[in-house]
């Protein structure tokens, strides 16, 4: 029943109604807004895994 259920031409309609819905002007900022959140997200995902992971043994300190 819901085979394919997602085609190019999906996409293709998608983008042509938050076209129309936001207007070109507001497309691009949300956009960049998008592109900055998941960058930030990215960075704290690496920062936990940082402080989640144990400590290097020092090497060469007896």
């Amino acid at each position: 029943m819901l085979r394919n259920a997602l085609e190019p031409w999906h996409l293709v309609v998608v983008i042509a109604v938050l076209a129309l819905l936001f207007g070109s002007q507001k497309l691009p900022d949300a956009a960049r807004a998008i592109g900055k959140s998941l960058r930030i997200l990215k960075s704290e995902t690496r920062a936990l895994k940082e402080e989640s992971a144990p400590p290097a043994a020092d090497r060469g300190h007896a």
